[in-house]
């Protein structure tokens, strides 16, 4: 469905039963579905603790030796005066906070170390101790939005930033880790570590020198720097990315590539304005490539951004398009995983509301065999979707392009079993397509043939039980189309106009006067 500005996929609308406000309702419905099924391929905050992910120079020699002072003796320690006693304290703190399990964090935030830890990160004279201080305060931050709030409430985003210039790249790394947690807070915290110039910080650490782990946590930040909405992030901050974003995706790395797709996925979640600075960026034929990677972390989140674009303006899904991104979705319609298929078919979905050239880009594709299976036997999230593909088309498409559908893909059967479906609005997307069907039938003189097929089909039956349905539009809809194409036929002239077998196929409507060459089913 479209997203596009009213000037452009509007206007390719033949019926306002499908509307550009419908459609982002949709589409946001989709986004909220695609987010609570992802949270394992996207983690917003991170806890650091594994000693041995790390190459830190304080590495114990035999792994985390367990805490042996309580937390008062901890704090006691911090506040000493002993550079030594301090650094036990702190370190004997992020132990603690490092448990895999139940780590104290309201506990030691009420006996105030968060301060603390902040007076340590500025101690610009003993790095060690400021990297101990800084994983303590990643972890603070990687728990409940109460407990990023602390960290952010004693003003530790700009100490962070500051740190990305250490000298210590197992600091930097720290300190860039730490900003990723508090910006996956939400949008009010992402921002304030926009405010605090961290993509100035940032940018300078991306080079072929950088450590892999270092890299992997810069782009996951990047990411939760575009994420969210209600407000998003600044564009003209978040569009400094886009470059490098592009040029990550040509990474070899899964959590790479993995996170530079969510973070433009996450981008081209919005407007035309930022779906074509995306594009600009040279990403789409990159992200269309990565369509067919193994990995179902990179093709989800590349999808979703692929599938973003196409909801953007005619000229932007020719762009996906002209990358060769229809083979690659008739692939993904037959992927092993039911929410990759889902994703795919919302894609479709919405290139079939543009224009007929792109339709006929599908048709030519091959693609509506497969969108024919996924109504057929695939999960009904991808029935849904494929729905909208199907009546999409008979929306915007041209007479051969529906006709098509019908004779040559043999839609009809599947799309009509989905008024069997529990979702109103399901049902209701193929009333529509009906409706848009019949309307053409009438336009070609073959309504009767038509009306034939689809009580034979069980689609007569279908709708004569959608008229007791509670949805009222689903009733309205099933006793319109009954009642303007069903109801003056009589038994000898539906034998009339059965068809006839000739050559060992059907011939429908075969008394008429021969249809155009190509030959139209009605």
């Amino acid at each position: 469905m479209s997203k596009a500005d009213a000037n452009t996929r509007q206007g390719s609308y033949k019926s306002n039963t499908i509307n550009t406000q419908d459609s982002r309702m949709r589409r946001h419905e989709v986004t909220i579905e695609l987010r609570k099924s992802k949270k394992e391929d996207q983690m917003f905050k991170r806890r650091n603790i594994n000693d041995e992910d790390l190459t830190s120079p304080l590495k114990e020699l035999n792994g985390q030796s367990p805490v042996q002072l309580s937390v008062d003796e901890i704090v006691a320690a911090m506040n000493s005066e002993d550079q030594d006693r301090q650094f036990m304290g702190m370190q004997s703190a992020r132990k603690m906070l490092s448990r895999e399990r139940n780590p104290p964090i309201d506990l030691m935030i009420g006996h105030g170390i968060v301060p603390i830890c902040i007076r340590f990160l500025q101690n610009t004279s003993n790095t060690m101790l400021q990297f101990e201080a800084a994983w303590a305060l990643t972890n603070i931050a990687s728990g409940t939005s109460d407990q990023t709030r602390c960290v952010i409430e004693h003003n530790a985003v700009p100490h962070f930033v500051a740190l990305l210039q250490s000298n210590s790249i197992n600091l930097a790394e720290q300190a860039v880790w730490a900003l990723g947690n508090i910006a996956g807070d939400g949008a009010a915290a992402r921002d304030i570590v926009i405010q605090h110039n961290v993509i100035e910080g940032i940018l300078p650490l991306i080079n072929n020198e950088t450590p892999l782990s270092f890299l992997r946590n810069i782009v996951w930040l990047m990411s939760n720097l575009c994420r969210n909405k209600n407000p998003s992030p600044p564009f003209e901050q978040v569009k400094i990315l886009l470059p490098v974003l592009s040029q990550l995706l040509l990474s070899q790395d899964i959590q790479v590539l993995a996170d530079a797709c969510w973070a433009l996925s996450y981008v081209t979640d919005d407007d035309n304005n930022k779906i074509q600075a995306v594009v600009d960026s040279d990403a789409v034929p990159r992200l269309v490539k990565l369509l067919q990677m193994d990995e179902p972390s990179i093709i989800v989140p590349a999808l979703r951004s692929v599938g973003n674009i196409v909801t953007g303006t005619d000229v932007q899904t020719d762009v996906v398009i002209a990358a060769g991104g229809l083979p690659r979705l008739g692939l993904l319609l037959q992927h092993n995983k039911s929410n990759i298929v889902k994703e795919a078919a919302w894609t479709v979905s919405n290139i079939t509301a543009g224009n007929q050239k792109q339709i006929q880009a599908v048709i030519q594709a091959g693609i509506f065999q497969q969108l024919r299976h996924v109504l057929e036997k695939g999960d009904f999230k991808a029935q849904k979707e494929a729905a909208w593909a199907v009546t999409n088309t008979t929306t915007s498409g041209t007479p051969e392009q529906i006709v098509d559908l019908i004779e040559k893909f043999k839609i009809l059967k599947p799309f009509i079993d989905l008024l069997d479906a529990k979702d109103p609005r399901t049902i209701k997307v193929v009333q529509t397509g009906l409706a848009n069907l019949f309307a053409l039938a009438e336009k070609l003189g073959g309504t009767e043939n038509l009306c034939l097929m689809v009580e034979e089909m069980g689609g007569l039956d279908k709708l004569e039980t959608l008229q007791q349905h509670e949805n009222e539009e689903v009733y309205k809809k099933a006793f319109a189309i009954i009642d303007t194409y069903f109801s003056n036929g009589d038994d000898e002239a539906e034998q009339e106009l059965a068809p006839q077998e000739v050559n060992g196929a059907l011939e429908f409507n075969a008394t008429q006067p021969k249809a155009p060459e190509g030959g139209y089913l009605f």
